[in-house]
């Protein structure tokens, strides 16, 4: 059964962000939690550790330490449970506003669904590329965390 849900938290950046990472919408566990990817099981954040070789205790902290931004492209939506897939009636996060506030040169998209909802309704007002990024969810844990971070390490072209 679908569910209105309404993101939970702001962005997160700053003046010298110059990545910004958008996912979809905050998972069951993340709108629980009050913080980004905070399902154990999702790989977000190990992938980082493991790309900076640094253990991750503050999430704000280590993410503007390192000039990333982080926001979801979804501010409300129906939505089965955290499925991307079952995603209807989008109203979108204003990404735009960050951007104009800071040296954001790319887009990281965590998975397809928020790659698809970034071209279209966010790209037309930010003019920023996207490059799209396998999930780090665990409903597409069919990739080993190795491969993962092999995928992310793109990002350290743009820091």
């Amino acid at each position: 059964m679908l569910k209105r849900v309404y993101h939970p938290y702001g962005p997160i950046y700053d003046a010298n962000s110059k990545i910004l990472f958008v996912g979809t919408i905050a998972s069951v566990k993340s709108r629980e939690h009050g913080y980004p990817y905070s399902s154990p099981y999702n790989r977000f954040w190990r992938v980082l550790e493991v790309i900076f070789n640094e253990k991750i205790t503050d999430h704000k902290k280590f993410l503007l330490k390192h000039n990333i931004a982080l926001w979801d492209s979804i501010h409300s939506c129906d939505i089965k449970a955290s499925s991307d897939a079952s995603i209807k009636n989008i109203k979108v996060n204003q990404i735009w506003e960050i951007t104009k506030d800071s040296n954001i040169k790319v887009v990281f998209t965590n998975g397809k669904k928020a790659y698809e909802v970034y071209q279209k309704y966010i790209y037309p007002k930010t003019n920023i590329r996207a490059i799209c990024l396998p999930s780090s969810s665990p409903a597409h844990a069919i990739k080993r965390l190795e491969d993962l971070v092999e995928d992310y390490k793109i990002i350290l072209d743009y820091l």
